[in-house]
């Protein structure tokens, strides 16, 4: 498999581009490349660049961009997740999966039963991790755009697009009657609450935002399952 790296500057057929320290050590110590191998680009405004080496030394790696294509791996239905702060790990996890799944944006936010508490320089450094993350989550499984992800400290900012849902277990509303319905979707927003579960106060909320209550089978899942496997499940819908 063609070696992919993110990069962040606009991306130019015709012309070179060098590489930061970092992504130098990937090609040379882990991928092992050398000139004239190939590499593939991306900018996250869509489709793939294509480049190889043209240069590979410790401190001066140089790639020349050859073309452009159009390609696009996304689903047709963007969707977006919201889930409650829960232990460092998990959120790790849930990045990582959900951008391989094909989410289209993430929403880390508090919640009444949220222990994990972040501000100023933690929280800037842990929105650095769970770029980096997303961005590795993205190379690997040849997505063309990188999700977005953001931090909100009020349930009550969380962004509803589309249609909205809470995954809760004391609701009438299931999945398979929700089918058609996220099928003809353009955009899903999907609420994940934190380890604890939703608070009463937490689904008000929610509710008030324009959340309807979902219900995913009969088991609990964990937090850090939920958004991975209803991202899979739309997934199987929207690309069969």
């Amino acid at each position: 498999m063609t070696c992919r790296l993110y990069i962040e500057d606009e991306l130019i057929p015709g012309s070179s581009i060098e590489l930061p320290a970092d992504q130098e050590h990937y090609l040379r110590s882990v991928m092992r490349l050398g000139a004239g191998d190939p590499v593939i680009l991306f900018n996250g405004s869509g489709g793939e660049y294509h480049a190889v080496v043209k240069s590979l030394a410790r401190g001066e790696t140089t790639l020349a961009i050859e073309s452009f294509s159009e390609v696009s791996r996304e689903m047709a239905c963007r969707i977006h997740i919201v889930q409650a702060a829960c232990r460092s790990e998990k959120i790790d996890s849930i990045l990582q999966k959900g951008t391989e799944l094909g989410a289209a944006s993430f929403h880390i936010m508090r919640s009444e039963r949220t222990a994990l508490k972040l501000d100023g320089i933690k929280l800037n450094r842990r929105m650095d991790r769970w770029q980096k993350i997303i961005i590795e989550a993205a190379e690997q499984s040849q997505r063309t755009i990188v999700p977005a992800i953001t931090w909100h400290e009020k349930l009550s900012d969380t962004p509803a697009h589309g249609l909205c849902y809470t995954l809760h277990p004391a609701t009438e509303t299931s999945w398979a009657n929700e089918k058609p319905n996220m099928l003809a979707a353009d955009e899903i927003t999907l609420a994940i609450g934190p380890e604890g579960g939703w608070s009463d106060r937490d689904i008000e909320t929610l509710k008030a935002s324009g959340f309807a209550n979902l219900t995913f089978g009969p088991r609990i899942m964990r937090t850090e399952t939920a958004a991975p496997a209803l991202l899979a499940a739309i997934g199987s819908l929207i690309d069969s």
